[in-house]
C-alpha cells in the first residue's frame, strides 16, 4: 500500500487507483482523459488543507479538475471562477441535490467556489461532474 503523504515516492495512477480501490477511480480517469483528450499529471500538495499525492487534470494550461484519492472512493475539485458561474448557475437546477446542495453550501472567496464532490459511483453525479467540467473547458 503507499503512501500518499510521502512526497519522497511519486505514486503511478495504478498505484492511487490500488489504493482509492474502486473502479470508477479508473473509470473517471480513463472518460476524462478521451473525451477532453488530457492527461493527469501526479503531484504532492504541501497544502495544510490536502496534503499529499493527487491528480490535476489540464487542457491548454488550464487545470480542469483535481482528484484527491481516498480509500474506496475519491474527491473531486472544480473550481467555478467568474467565468462559469452564470453556466453552472443555469444548469444547476437540472443537477442532483447533493451537487445543488455542495454548491450552496460552498462559500464563495474571491469570485471562485472551490466545490469539493466525492465520488464513489458511476451515477447522475458522475454525470453532472462531466457537465461542470465541460463548462470548465469551454470558458
Amino acid at each position: 500500500m503507499i503512501d500518499l503523504q510521502d512526497k519522497n515516492h511519486c505514486p503511478t495512477l495504478d498505484e492511487i487507483g490500488a489504493y482509492v480501490r474502486n473502479p470508477v477511480f479508473h473509470k473517471f480517469c480513463s472518460d476524462i482523459s478521451s473525451q477532453y483528450d488530457c492527461t493527469e499529471k501526479i503531484e504532492f500538495s504541501a497544502c495544510s488543507m490536502e496534503k499529499g499525492w493527487n491528480i490535476k487534470y489540464r487542457k491548454s494550461g488550464r487545470t480542469l479538475c483535481t482528484l484527491y484519492p481516498r480509500e474506496s472512493y475519491f474527491t473531486v475539485m472544480i473550481v467555478v471562477g467568474q467565468k462559469e458561474k452564470a453556466s453552472v448557475e443555469a444548469i444547476l437546477p437540472e443537477c442532483t441535490a447533493g451537487l445543488q446542495t455542495i454548491y450552496q453550501q460552498t462559500k464563495e472567496g474571491n469570485g471562485q467556489r472551490w466545490l469539493m464532490i466525492d465520488l464513489e459511483d458511476e451515477d447522475d453525479l458522475y454525470r453532472d461532474l462531466f457537465r461542470l467540467i465541460e463548462i470548465r473547458r469551454n470558458q
